[in-house]
């Protein structure tokens, strides 16, 4: 029986204009609550701009930056944060890439250093309600979550080769796709956090099911008791499902989710 449904938000939750079917995820929402399923946001993004998208719904549950910081709507639950000296290691790395917009990705806001555009800056607000400019970010004061990285498309795959060889035991680089990296703490990553909240819930892993698109969806694929990819989803992540959903231009989640997991 599953008793706890996890979904990544870009490219599987969402459509591609940021949206999703609210009457039919209200109706969802009831009969979940009904059946004692929880409902759990678990995406590479900030915890703030996950939360905008369900104003009206306190029970929800977060596993925000890829499993760092999971949390409610008013509780923080669980901070996992890079160590200072991986930190500064990762930074020192990451500067001989000059092809990269960086993005450090804290606790209380995400960062951008003066060589990340002012165009990209205003793009990456849309994903992160919290964003300052700041002369340098190796002089941050806050707990560092995730470094998200954006580059041309097509360079993606050899970037991430790249950067995984130069920052073994320091951080894993994943693609969630369109030319986006994220930097994640070594064994920190979605599935770590639906386990850690697990434990909390005292649901098992086998109890959960779990959508989702990109290469920072496929531990929790794996974890969970079901994963579902979406029909859009990358070629590795449609390889470890065990099941597939209409895409996210079709409301696939919440299609699957009426159709296959509630009573």
């Amino acid at each position: 029986m599953i008793r706890l449904i996890a979904t990544d938000m870009d490219g599987t939750f969402l459509s591609g204009d940021g949206t999703y079917d609210n009457a039919a995820f209200a109706r969802l929402h009831e009969r979940m609550q009904a059946q004692g399923v929880r409902f759990v946001v678990a995406s590479g993004n900030q915890f703030s701009q996950l939360a905008s998208f369900f104003p009206a719904y306190p029970d929800l549950l977060y596993v925000a930056e890829n499993g760092a910081y999971l949390r409610t709507v008013d509780r923080e639950l669980a901070v996992h944060a890079f160590a200072p000296a991986a930190t500064a290691a990762i930074l020192a790395v990451l500067a001989d890439f000059p092809e990269l917009q960086v993005l450090v990705c804290g606790r209380r806001s995400a960062y951008a250093g003066p060589t990340v555009t002012a165009a990209h800056v205003a793009e990456m607000r849309r994903y992160y309600h919290h964003l300052a400019v700041v002369p340098d970010v190796a002089q941050v004061a806050d707990d560092v979550l995730k470094f998200a990285l954006s580059c041309p498309p097509q360079r993606t795959e050899a970037l991430v080769a790249a950067l995984s060889e130069r920052l073994v035991g320091w951080a894993v680089a994943v693609s969630s796709g369109h030319g986006d990296i994220d930097l994640i703490q070594p064994g920190v990553h979605k599935a770590a956090g639906l386990r850690e909240l697990g434990a909390m819930l005292g649901i098992d892993l086998a109890e959960m099911a779990a959508f989702g698109d990109g290469g920072n969806d496929l531990e929790m694929i794996q974890a969970v008791g079901l994963g579902v990819a979406m029909a859009n989803a990358q070629p590795a992540v449609l390889a470890a499902a065990k099941d597939q959903a209409a895409s996210n231009e079709a409301q696939g989640v919440l299609r699957y989710i009426d159709q296959h997991l509630l009573k």
